[in-house]
């Protein structure tokens, strides 16, 4: 129901509220990192190379800022537009929310990879990945990595030998 980028601008909007409420809850606001797995890892990664990038932010807390300190990302795609045929799934998930497949919503998957929005700015990044993962590819971690690395952003990548999606 809710395509592209809505679950971006929601988690945008979360760590705005945070810094909000940051002195009701004891919040550092300058301290705050994300981390998520497979869907979740994409919007880590994607909060961690978009914090400048006005068409993401939503209109939620609008005052304070959606960037984050840090990201660690457990198995999440970096770029969509080579997920098909490298997932068991992505023939059926991704045209749902990115209204089409590359055939008919390349720009879409482009926009939503977190891979091509890497700068200089981004987020230090921790990207953990299993070497077995049938639903992500380990290799759409190494992308961000050493793209990350190029631009001089603090990344890191820890492969796990034989584990799959979810590590199992």
């Amino acid at each position: 129901k809710y395509q592209f980028p809505a679950a971006v601008q929601d988690t945008k909007a979360a760590v705005r509220w945070l810094r909000a409420n940051a002195k009701k809850y004891a919040i550092d606001p300058d301290r705050i990192g994300v981390t998520g797995g497979s869907a979740g890892g994409h919007l880590a990664l994607f909060l961690g190379v978009t914090s400048n990038v006005p068409e993401f932010e939503g209109d939620q807390n609008s005052g304070f800022s959606s960037r984050v300190n840090c990201v660690v990302d457990f198995y999440g795609p970096s770029d969509f537009t080579k997920s098909y045929g490298k997932s068991v799934d992505a023939a059926q998930v991704l045209p749902l929310w990115l209204g089409g497949d590359l055939t008919t919503a390349r720009p879409k998957h482009v926009r939503a990879s977190p891979l091509y929005w890497v700068t200089p700015d981004a987020a230090l990044t921790l990207c953990i990945h299993g070497t077995k993962d049938t639903y992500v590819h380990h290799e759409q971690s190494e992308w961000l990595v050493e793209k990350m690395k190029a631009a001089g952003v603090e990344a890191d990548l820890l492969l796990l030998e034989g584990a799959g999606h979810g590590f199992k």
